[in-house]
């Protein structure tokens, strides 16, 4: 396979939806700068499918969960789209054939760790989210034991407000029941809905 040719000027976000991205790769523009993170492992792609389908269980029939939706972070020159693990938004918005959505419709961005990733999902990602106005944000670190940061945003900047390494019901963004320590189980789903 042929390694991509990156444009050689800083890309508007126009150019962004011009680029013909191959479909096997997972790509993000930070300050007009095409990006691609490292490719998630089996055992992240396992944990975010889990709990992507776990949140559609759980959220109210207004809101819906999504994998690798691109969510435009900032739409000025130079632009950036970032594509969160999981982003819960409302039904409609997620129902849409945009190619990207803004983050003022987001209402919780979600991040795992993958090697190489952990210091642009904990700390670059977390002051992103929050310039956008994101309300809450979640890392997700999988090395064991398996651990949940959640954020919300408090003014212009996010703070801790939980952190799980097993079963944990959230009240915000909404009822939610997670337990990371077995997010990458076959029988997750199961699993959540039995601890519920």
């Amino acid at each position: 396979m042929n390694a991509p040719t990156w444009p050689d000027h800083l890309l508007s976000l126009a150019e962004w939806d011009e680029l013909p991205l191959d479909s096997f790769g997972h790509y993000e523009l930070a300050d007009g700068v095409v990006w691609a993170p490292p490719p998630p492992t089996p055992h992240h792609q396992v944990a975010r499918a889990n709990l992507m389908v776990a949140l559609n269980l759980q959220l109210p029939s207004t809101l819906g969960a999504t994998q690798d939706s691109e969510v435009v972070i900032d739409a000025s020159f130079p632009p950036t789209v970032r594509a969160p693990d999981v982003a819960v938004m409302s039904k409609s918005v997620c129902r849409s054939d945009e190619p990207h959505v803004d983050a003022s419709e987001v209402l919780l961005a979600v991040e795992i760790i993958s090697p190489g990733t952990g210091r642009l999902d904990r700390i670059l990602k977390a002051v992103e989210y929050a310039g956008a106005g994101i309300p809450y944000y979640w890392v997700i670190d999988l090395t064991p034991p398996a651990s949940l940061t959640t954020l919300t945003l408090v003014g212009p900047e996010y703070e801790v407000t939980e952190k799980a390494t097993g079963l944990i019901t959230l009240s915000e963004p909404a009822t939610i029941t997670v337990d990371v320590s077995k997010l990458t189980e076959d029988d997750y789903v199961d699993h959540v809905r039995r601890a519920r």
